[in-house]
């Protein structure tokens, strides 16, 4: 075994980013939609949705994201305490994604240049992206059965020039168009006109926020889906069945991941001179001398495998090449150790 130090230039560190889908099975479009009767009838029912790309119990089944509903008022759910009006599942929820997104228990959500007090809440499911998900991707398909109107819905990544960040990293307006391609024919910024932007796309945290109260303005030029959330006090609206049934309906949830892959480059250098005599202890006899006299005029070795060595002699990683690579006094080799992290 053969030692030698690196030089500064032989250690590069780079960055690339990776793009992949996001749905399980490698598809960058959801088509179908399920949900488990065991989680919707649950205590956890009265919060969130689970939704499935199969049938909960088949084979190959995992959960896609979470729809919830949160309010401010604690509308649209039944209160934990009827001594204590407000205080219901949805109000836990606005609470949660409040403190998540805007880091301030005192602030309302802003969807454009209005605010709200209820909003829908799409959370992809952590295993299914790696670090993020990728801005100008999203194109949800929302859509009420019996009125023949369908909303397509993407972020405004690709026509805004400015990145705005709050508490969650970064944050988009949701607008009407296709994999951030704007396309609203009422206002330039694919806005409903009276009540903002159609959300907020959060992409650092997998999180997708849907203005309410522009999806439940009736179809028409305003450009809702007329989704009708119930805000009814102390009453279970189950909005987030409304919300599910108008994405099942859709029929389309397309949307990518995106992670930032850093590696380390060394280059190991292995000059004419270097590493031609083989250091396997069976190449000297008991006397000290080569047992072959080839290998003292003509040395020849082979270079299998590279180790990565910090000041204190320990092994840090291994590199193996996929053959061995002959090395004598005529040769210069120059390899390439690539560390993902």
């Amino acid at each position: 075994m053969s030692y030698k130090r690196f030089d500064k230039e032989d250690v590069v560190v780079s960055a690339e980013s990776i793009t992949s889908p996001v749905w399980t099975g490698d598809k960058t479009t959801l088509g179908t939609f399920f949900t488990s009767s065991t989680q919707t009838g649950g205590s956890t029912g009265d919060y969130y949705y689970n939704i499935y790309n199969t049938g909960s119990s088949l084979a190959g089944s995992r959960v896609q994201f979470a729809i919830a509903y949160g309010d401010k008022k604690g509308s649209g759910s039944l209160d934990f305490n009827t001594n204590v009006p407000g205080k219901s599942p949805s109000s836990t929820i606005y609470g949660q994604y409040r403190n998540l997104v805007l880091g301030d228990e005192d602030a309302d959500f802003t969807f454009g240049n209005k605010t709200s007090e209820y909003f829908y809440a799409l959370a992809v499911d952590r295993a299914q992206y790696k670090e993020k998900l990728l801005p100008g991707t999203l194109d949800l398909v929302l859509g009420i059965s019996g009125s023949g109107q369908s909303l397509r819905l993407t972020d405004d990544s690709q026509v805004n020039d400015t990145i705005r960040f709050n508490d969650a990293g970064r944050v988009y307006e949701i607008v009407s168009g296709s994999q951030g391609s704007v396309y609203d024919a009422q206002n330039a910024n694919g806005y409903t006109d009276s009540s903002g932007s159609y959300g907020k796309f959060l992409p650092d945290v997998g999180v997708i926020l849907l203005n309410g109260a522009a999806l439940d303005i009736q179809t028409g030029s305003q450009g809702g889906i007329g989704l009708g959330t119930g805000r009814g006090g102390n009453t279970p609206s189950l909005n987030q069945r409304r919300l599910y049934d108008a994405i099942n309906f859709g029929g389309s949830f397309r949307v990518q991941s995106e992670e930032t892959i850093s590696s380390n480059f060394v280059f190991v250098r292995a000059r004419n001179s270097e590493f031609n005599y083989s250091t396997n202890p069976s190449l000297i006899t008991g006397s000290g001398e080569i047992r072959h006299n080839v290998m003292i005029d003509t040395p020849q070795s082979f270079i299998t495998t590279i180790g990565l060595y910090n000041d204190n002699n320990d092994l840090l990683a291994v590199a193996k090449l996929s053959r061995p690579l002959l090395k004598d006094f005529t040769k210069e080799s120059l390899i390439r150790v690539k560390l993902d992290y």
